[in-house]
């Protein structure tokens, strides 16, 4: 496992949600939205999952793992790639569990402020129907691409 720079764990702390990329068992990519709920640069990046479906089917056969953010307004992102490990419900620390409420209430807060500003979003605010997560993914990071063109570093 390789640490992340200040630049890299900021930029992923920023991020809303990421797009979590595994190989499902034809080797076709799967993409999903998932949200960051903890990243320590030294020991990895945790996520919650809230269902087990395609993600969960994917890393249970093949633990191999993306996670790839951009900020289209400053024309940047990173690719880390790693190893995922699968935690279970019942295992994930309630304090994780308690930051991804915060979270959640923080996008709600954010979804009614737009709103009043006159950004009209999801009328039905969908954050607040979320089930409860069914289970973490700890990504160790083993490469960290720079999706920043070349030219513009």
């Amino acid at each position: 496992m390789i640490g992340l720079s200040e630049d890299v764990t900021h930029f992923f702390q920023k991020q809303g949600f990421v797009i979590v990329s595994t190989i499902d068992r034809h080797g076709t990519p799967h993409s999903a939205c998932k949200g960051i709920v903890k990243l320590d640069k030294n020991r990895g990046i945790y996520l919650l999952d809230l269902y087990t479906a395609e993600t969960f089917k994917n890393l249970k056969a093949n633990p191999r793992m993306s996670i790839t953010a951009i900020d289209e307004h400053k024309f940047t992102g990173y690719c880390l790639k790693g190893m995922a490990k699968i935690i279970k419900g019942d295992k994930i620390n309630p304090q994780i569990i308690k930051a991804w409420e915060e979270r959640v209430a923080s996008r709600i807060t954010q979804r009614i402020l737009k709103n009043i500003q006159g950004e009209k979003g999801h009328a039905l605010h969908p954050e607040s129907r979320l089930p409860k997560p069914a289970y973490m993914i700890k990504l160790e990071v083993h490469e960290i691409i720079d999706l920043t063109p070349r030219h513009l570093k």
